[in-house]
This record gives structure tokens, sequence and C-alpha cells, in this order.
């Protein structure tokens, strides 16, 4: 063989093996391409609609929008192109034949030019829902008969709209990159070597989309919702940028959740129920400052305070210092969640929104405006801020915390931040930095906080995987015969609250703060009192004020987390009417109290001696006296007549007040 031979035999050999990566290479450059393609969707959409995005545009981050962009636009990319990229990835050479390739070429170019046609027509529709479009679409026009006339009346006035699809759906054609070179295996070697190549790029596949999709690689990162565009915008109508309508829909598919059940006229709802709070006829203005405290799965169960009558009277709990703070704290014999988890919490105790059917987080509806404490105190010039101690963003709860009015979020990155702590040291290596150390840096920081102030935070360490600092290990640890491994995390958590408050009570703020405590819901139970339809929704709520301006007593009524925002807003004297679905404990008396949740398809209203089941389907399913039945087992449904029909009537009103507000964007005073 002469050199000229070697040299041909060697380059058709390169050229083979080029073509064996040349499918995932390929299947990168059409994800960048797509990529492109949204962005010049999105530039279209705010163009379209720059009257209204433009509005404090010039406030805005442009990395955090952009950042913001970058995450729900792989999101909606992965999703969508979870086929297209199976049939180019798997490992498997018959992919390589040009039949196959031309199938999947036409799979990415029919998903993408829906996805296309999705973002550019919500460009247009923007105008009339000032949101981006999800599943609900579907709902809403199903029963509508002149749709054809009306997208037919829109493509002729928005045409250069149409004509910009029509140019990005012949781009992708055009553009759109097959797989290169001649493909042909001639020997174990060759058979060898692409398998390998394509085992290792569809393994690398797989993990990085599950990440995509989610929104994050970490532990602390649930999948991203729509309601986390608020991280990135100062409003929510401007989460239309960050957004894409593919993401939106996908997202919110079997969350449209919202109807109304129309049990009665508008004008007879407003008289049984109605969430909006007027000002009292004679205030009392007072500037203090509010703490609130959101302890991580602290049920009432690990109290002694609230548990004095199990074991006949041995029963101590897990919590001596915030059994100490209930004796000096306004609190009530029975308290309840609004629901079973930390993203239902952040609504009902902050904004006064319970958690029916599923979480407000996840449906369309955590798009509309939304008050809050902080929001209704910016407007009295008080100062907010939210802390938790996770990655920056985690659950959710930044985003939250920013649509409720919220001015600053202190998390993980901004301890880090600060010379005094140690960030490295005191992250617990899941999820956050210690309660101990966290909730000092919370007690500091306020010090350094202009009055009156507004804070929150969300404490994180009672939670799994139930451990505790490694100096702590010998002191709170799981005892003989426990078997609950949340015990040892509260009496962590309950020494941190304590460090906290002999921290707070040196400080200059402390004597004109309002200090409220309560659980984001339930944990781990041992106790069957706690594992009832209504014992799992059982947390501490507790308002303590050092200057005694409530008095410190245990009330015989019912309370829950909706009712902290309107008790606070009642006790400072707040002059302006808002939205809230609970009631301000202050005044109301102690037979008119009640509370609601939500739970498997399942109402539960409590109100005086009574619990009432009311089905989703509008029928009740069960009532008790679950004072003297707290295992709830003598079903009294048709044995007690005229309060049955009452508790049913307020309970459905309630519903539909709720329906109506979310479905028609009505939580706030416009």
């Amino acid at each position: 063989m002469n050199y000229k031979q070697e040299i041909d035999r060697n380059m058709r050999r390169l050229q083979l093996h080029q073509s064996f990566i040349s499918s995932p290479i390929a299947f990168i450059y059409n994800l960048v391409l797509v990529y492109v393609v949204y962005g010049i969707c999105r530039l279209a959409y705010l163009v379209e609609n720059w009257a209204v995005l433009s509005e404090g545009f010039d406030s805005l981050s442009f990395w955090e929008v952009l950042k913001g962009c970058w995450m729900f636009d792989t999101s909606a990319i992965l999703y969508t192109n979870a086929l297209y990229a199976v049939l180019m990835l798997l490992p498997l050479h018959i992919k390589e034949n040009n039949a196959w390739q031309t199938m999947t070429k036409w799979v990415y170019v029919l998903v993408n030019s829906l996805c296309i046609v999705a973002n550019l027509a919500d460009a247009v529709y923007f105008q009339y829902t000032g949101r981006r479009t999800t599943s609900s679409v579907f709902q809403e026009f199903s029963h509508e008969n002149n749709l054809s006339g009306v997208l037919g009346v829109e493509v002729l006035r928005h045409w250069y709209l149409v004509l910009l699809g029509v140019v990005l759906i012949v781009g992708l054609i055009l553009l759109y990159a097959k797989p290169v070179g001649t493909f042909r295996l001639k020997g174990w070697k060759d058979y060898c070597l692409y398998y390998v190549i394509h085992i290792v790029c569809f393994g690398l596949y797989l993990p990085i989309t599950v990440c995509g999709m989610r929104g994050g690689a970490t532990t602390a990162v649930r999948p991203i919702t729509i309601s986390n565009a608020n991280q990135y915008v100062n409003r929510p109508s401007e989460t239309a940028l960050v957004l894409n309508t593919p993401f939106s829909m996908i997202r919110t598919i079997g969350k449209n959740v919202f109807h109304d059940p129309e049990y009665f006229s508008r004008e007879e709802v407003e008289t049984i129920f109605s969430p909006v709070h007027q000002p009292a006829d004679s205030l009392v203005t007072r500037k203090k400052n509010v703490v609130v405290f959101i302890v991580e799965s602290f049920g009432r169960e690990y109290t002694g305070f609230y548990n004095r009558q199990l074991d006949k009277g041995r029963y101590h709990g897990y919590t001596p210092f915030i059994d100490s703070l209930l004796q000096q704290s306004l609190t009530f014999d029975y308290t309840f969640a609004n629901g079973r988890k930390s993203i239902d919490g952040m609504p009902s105790i902050l904004s006064s929104i319970p958690r029916f059917v599923e979480p407000f987080f996840l449906t369309p509806a955590s798009l509309n405006e939304v008050s809050g404490l902080a929001k209704e105190l910016g407007h009295k010039g008080y100062y907010s801020a939210f802390f938790h101690g996770a990655e920056n963003g985690s659950m959710g709860f930044e985003a939250f915390a920013k649509t409720t009015g919220y001015q600053d979020y202190f998390g993980r990155t901004e301890y880090n931040e600060d010379k005094r702590f140690d960030g490295d040291k005191d992250f617990d290596g899941m999820w956050a930095i210690w309660d101990e150390e966290f909730l000092q840096f919370y007690a500091l920081k306020m010090s350094e906080m202009q009055q009156p102030f507004i804070t929150s935070v969300f404490t994180a360490s009672s939670h799994h995987p139930y451990v505790v600092p490694e100096r702590y290990k010998d002191i709170y640890k799981d005892e003989p015969g426990d078997d609950n491994i949340m015990h040892k995390c509260i009496r962590y958590t309950d020494h941190a609250l304590c460090r906290f408050f002999e921290t707070a009570a040196q400080q200059p703020w402390y004597k004109n703060t309002l200090f409220v405590l309560t659980a984001d819901h339930t944990n781990l139970t041992s106790r069957p009192e706690y594992q009832t339809d209504l014992g799992v929704f059982s947390v501490p709520i507790l308002f303590f004020d050092p200057s005694g301006d409530i008095k410190a007593e245990r009330r015989h009524c019912v309370a829950q987390q909706i009712d902290i925002m309107p008790t606070v807003l009642g006790h400072l004297g707040y002059d302006k009417p808002y939205v809230a679905f609970g009631q301000d404990l202050l005044a109301t008396s102690d037979q008119e109290t009640w509370a609601v949740n939500h739970t498997n398809g399942v109402y539960q209203y409590v109100k005086g001696d009574y619990v009432l089941q009311f089905l989703d389907d509008g029928t009740v399913k069960a009532i008790y006296d679950y004072k003297k039945d707290w295992f709830m087992k003598k079903n009294l449904k048709g044995k007690i007549g005229k309060k049955e029909a009452a508790m049913e009537r307020e309970l459905k009103a309630m519903i539909q007040s709720y329906m109506e507000r979310m479905t028609e964007d009505r939580l706030t005073m416009k």
C-alpha cells in the first residue's frame, strides 16, 4: 500500500467516525435553533404588547429576566422535544438510515411549529387576559361556536405575526441539520465504538433533560411552575416576558381546578360570605413591627402545652421553649393549617388564601394580582423582607414573597455574603442553613431595618432527612422507644427559636413588635389523635406581644392560618379595605370562629362543635361533633337539622366566592 492509499484509508475512517457522532451534534444544533426561535417569538410578544409591558420596563433587571427566560424556555423545549430527542439519540444504528431521519425531521418541525403558533397567537390573546395562556383556555372556549370567525378576524388583523410565523417555520425546515456522513459499520470494532458513543450520549441526555424540565438540579428545587416567573419580574403582568406559552400550557394541564359552582346568585353570595374586610368604625392605630414565623413541619402534636390531657397528664412534648411562649401568648384550643404542603402554607399565612382543591402556587390563578400582609402594610410605609435559609428561589418562596409585596428577600446567598457568619460551615449539606444560625442572622438583620417593618421567616431544619448539627447529636437524639425521627429535629428547632428570642429581646425593636408563630403544615405523627382527618391539619398558632397589647390567654375556639393576616391588620388598626378569606380573631366571638381545608376531594368546615365534610360534587359526606368525637366515628348527617343546613350554606358560599375571585382575578381591591 502506497502513501496516498494510506492517507485515503485514514480519511475514510475519520469520516466514518465523524458520522458516528453526527446525530448528537445535529441534535444539539437543532435545539439551539429552537432557542433562537423562542427568543424571536418573545421579542414579537413584547413588541405587540409594548404599551402594557413597557410600563416599569426600566426597573427590570435585564440579567434576571434573561435568567428566567432561559429557565422556562429550557423546560418547555425539553418537554416538547422529548420524542424528537429519543428518535435522534436512541442508541440503535437503525436510526441512521434516511427514512428514519426524514421522519425525525418532520416530528421536530411539527412540534416546534405548534409552539411557534402558540407563542405568536398568545401575543394577541394577552391583550384580553393580561397573562400567558394556560391549559384552561380549552375549557374556557369549549362551548363557543364562533371561534373560527374570531380567529379569522385576528389573523387578518395581525397578518404580520402570521408572516413571522411562516418565516420561522420555513426557517426550521431549511436550517434543520441532518446527521452527515456515509454511515457503514464494518466489523465488531465499528459496532462497539458506535454503541459506546451513543449509549454515553443518551445516558448524559436523560439526567440533563430531567433537570432542565424541573428548572434545576438541586434537592431544594421543585418542578418549576408558572408562579415561579414572579421571581424575575416586578409585576404579575410582566411574567409574560419570561414565560412562554408552551410551558404555561404544559404545567397547568390537569390544574384547571377553579370553576364557579353557581350555588347562589352573585348578590346572595355576598350576603352569606364575603372576603372583603372593611375598616372598623373606630380604630386604634398601632405602628408595631410584625414578625411572622413559619416553622417547617411543626405540628401541635409536638408541644406539651396543647396536649396536657394526653397520657393522663404525663405527656410533656418536645418544645419546652414554645410551651413557655404559648403561656405568654394569645392562642386557641383548635388551631388548623389550611393545607398539607409548604406551598399551601405560604399563601394561607401571608395572604389569607386557603388551599382549595389544588395548591394555589400550581394553578393559573397564581398569576393573579395577590395581596398580603407585606403589600397592605407597605401602603402604610412599612419596610418588608422575607427570610428563608435555603437556596434562593427554592420552593418558589422568593417568587411568592415578591408577588405579595415583600421588598427584599434574604436567602442562603445573602447569608453567605454576611461576614459575621460562615455559610459553608452553617449549611446542613442538603437544604438550607441550620435554623440556629439562620435565626441569629434574622434577628440581627432586623436591627438594621428602619421601623416599622414586617418580616417573615420560614425555617428549614425540621425536615427530611431529619438530622441535627453534629455538635448536638448527643443532645437532640432519638430516644429509646421513640420511633418518630422528627422529635429530635423539633427539639433542635425549639432550641433555635429560644436562642432567637434571647437575641431579639436585646434589640431596640423587640418591645414594639407583634410576633406570630405557626407552621406550614404537620409532619410525621405518633399519636392517633393527630392522624384523623382534622388532626393532620393541627398546627400551633400564637400571637405574642411583649408590650401586653394582646392579652395572653387560650381561647376556647377555632383558629386557622388564613386568620393571621386579618387579625394582624385588625390589631394594627389598618384603615383600608382588603381581601382576605379568613377572619379577624380579635373581632370575632368564640362561637363564630371557623376553619376550612380541603383534602382528597373533600372540604372540611369546622365551626362551633361540628366539622362538616363536603364533597367536590356538591354533596354533604358527613358531619361530626368533633369535640366529643375527635376520632370522627359517629356520622351525624341528617340528625342535627338546621345546624347542618346552615354550615352547608356557609361553606358553599365560601367555595363559590373563592372560585369566582380566582377565575376573575379579584383577589385585591382594585
